[in-house]
């Protein structure tokens, strides 16, 4: 014998409306249709549950003992509706988010703070390490990552921002040898470069600026022949500020240490190639609250720093 849970839930609501009509109602479906699931229910269960006359509804001893499974069965899943909807009204439960420390540091400290204090029953797990997790095989819920995304039919992903980029150097790195006026003049030069996974530098492409926006026809692209490599921005960052050679890096990463007199934008009338900003998520039907708050949070603070107008060609 097999019951179908549906009918068992549909036996409970019409003991509990008191008609076959006002359960119809409650249950958004036609009389007729209630009528024939509690027949059916009464046939595979091979009794009556209910004698009907014109004015009300009378249980049988058998009906009795199958209404108390019902209600218990009818209570469980209201209880579970009660907390998806609680959870829709009030984010709870862990949030698992990886990001590179500097990005978090650099980008996204208020933030952080703000939703860890606006949202206490939320249990944020941030991964600051270089490493690209797996999300699905290690649970994560989202993760940053800059540059292009590789096609994954797992993963969905939302673009935050678009960064504009150049080229910088400490003023006494510049003050030895000398400031190159054309991209040409970077071949000279030391470059903190960043390392590929295939183990070669990633070469360093400019656009020429006119008007303050990117031409593609100016362009330049090349490699120091003198370079230190690294997987690591921050490094890289650091290594410069301490007048070892010119890094690419963000403009937003940047331009503290411009102001401190750390760092010089170098060959200003040129751009380098700009770097996207993803938040990366498993493929969700329903999406977790605390996962579409944290996203909406992060949108919010990097949306003023995007630049991908400027980028259009």
């Amino acid at each position: 014998m097999s019951l179908d849970a549906d009918d068992l839930l549909v036996f409970a609501r019409v003991m509990e409306a008191g008609s076959f009509s006002r359960a119809a109602e409650r249950l958004h479906l036609p009389k007729s249709t209630v009528s024939r699931r509690i027949a059916a229910l009464e046939e595979r269960l091979g009794e009556k549950l209910l004698q009907r006359s014109t004015r009300r509804l009378t249980l049988t001893d058998f009906g009795q003992g199958v209404l108390d499974h019902a209600r218990a069965l009818a209570g469980e899943v209201d209880g579970a509706l009660a907390l998806a909807l609680h959870r829709q009204q009030r984010p709870t439960g862990r949030l698992r988010v990886s990001m590179p420390a500097d990005f978090a540091h650099q980008m996204l400290k208020p933030m952080l703070s703000r939703f860890v204090r606006d949202y206490p029953e939320v249990q944020l797990e941030l991964d600051l390490s270089p490493r690209r997790v797996d999300l699905i095989a290690e649970g994560f819920d989202i993760a940053v990552r800059m540059g292009e995304l590789p096609a994954d039919s797992q993963l969905a992903a939302r673009r935050l921002a678009m960064f504009g980029s150049g080229l910088y150097a400490a003023p006494a790195y510049l003050q030895r040898h000398g400031e190159p006026q054309m991209p040409e003049g970077l071949i000279s030069m030391h470059g903190l470069m960043i390392l590929s996974r295939g183990g070669d530098p990633l070469p360093w492409r400019l656009f020429g600026l006119h008007d303050g926006t990117p031409v593609e026809q100016r362009s330049w692209v090349g490699v120091p022949d003198q370079r230190t490599l690294a997987n690591a921005p921050d490094m890289l960052l650091q290594m410069a500020r301490d007048g070892l050679g010119i890094t690419w890096v963000g403009n937003q990463y940047a331009q503290t240490f411009v102001d401190r007199g750390e760092l010089v934008r170098v060959l200003p009338q040129w751009c380098a190639e700009p770097s996207t900003c993803w938040a990366v998520f498993p493929q969700r039907r329903l999406m977790p609250l605390r996962t579409r708050l944290f996203l909406d949070a992060m949108a919010a603070t990097l949306s003023p720093l995007d630049q991908s107008e400027m980028f259009k060609r």
